[in-house]
């Protein structure tokens, strides 16, 4: 009798099935293995490029700094055409003369508001100087040779003192220059130094006929000294605030200026005697 059972069809292994046994193919292993090559590689370049990178920072980090090859570029002062006006001066006795207003700053945080009157045409009249110094102070001379420079340019002149008189900061020091022939009244110079807050006000003038008249017309341009904006600076602001309350008018200066005693007139006291 026949068998009801047909011949056994040929089994097909497919890596379709998870239960089928698969093999896998030499090519795939040497792929895998070129990756992880590859990748080994890849992770000891990087690993040498930061350590170089780490050297290169170390070394840079030992170099001197390039502000001292080149100390100009970071020791002058420069206009700051940017920079807002912070002080204004009333002055009609000067109606008439050109005034200049130029702002310098200093890379290390200084600031100079430098107020110039002139007639047109002709050498400036007076100059107002607020300078409120940042870490540059240190790298700058005196005060006195300074105006000296501002008054005399190109000069050889030295200051001497000519009195104090009174302002609506205090009493401020006047200065003349020295060796100087003729019977004109000599210009004079005046500085004021603050300490709260860290300020300088300093100048010179030409203003007036005679010496009186010049010590009052320095005092006057104090008295009018405004505060346009502190910025930043309570303390500023504050110190304008107070001198306002003592503030004078420009015809009490002259009086005073007319009525000077041994201690605030343009001469050096005279002392009996020998020191």
């Amino acid at each position: 009798m026949r068998s009801f059972w047909g011949p056994r069809a040929h089994q097909v292994y497919s890596p379709l099935y998870q239960n089928t046994p698969t093999r896998i193919h030499p090519a795939l292993t040497s792929f895998a293995d070129e990756c992880c090559g590859m990748l080994a590689r890849l992770t000891a370049y990087v690993g040498a490029l930061a350590l170089l990178a780490i050297v290169g920072i170390h070394l840079w980090d030992e170099l001197p700094d390039s502000a001292t090859f080149e100390p100009s570029a970071k020791t002058g002062w420069s206009v700051a055409t940017r920079s807002f006006p912070a002080f204004a001066v009333s002055q009609p006795e000067l109606v008439g003369k050109t005034e200049a207003y130029e702002i310098l700053r200093h890379p290390d945080g200084g600031r100079k508001d430098v107020l110039r009157w002139a007639e047109p045409g002709e050498k400036p009249l007076a100059e107002l100087e607020i300078y409120r110094p940042g870490n540059e102070l240190s790298q700058w001379g005196p005060a006195i040779a300074e105006i000296a420079d501002r008054m005399d340019p190109g000069g050889a002149h030295e200051l001497e003192a000519a009195g104090i008189i009174d302002s609506k900061f205090g009493a401020v020091t006047l200065l003349r220059l020295t060796g100087l022939a003729g019977d004109a009244p000599a210009c004079l110079g005046f500085m004021k130094r603050l300490d709260q807050p860290d300020l300088r006000i300093s100048g010179w003038s030409c203003q007036g006929d005679t010496l009186p008249a010049r010590r009052a017309a320095i005092a006057c341009i104090l008295n009018r000294l405004t505060l346009l904006s502190a910025g930043n600076d309570p303390k500023l602001a504050e110190l304008f605030a107070r001198a306002e309350l003592r503030r004078g008018s420009c015809a009490s200066a002259t009086t005073s200026a007319s009525s000077s005693n041994w201690v605030t007139e343009s001469e050096n006291p005279r002392l009996r005697g020998a020191l």
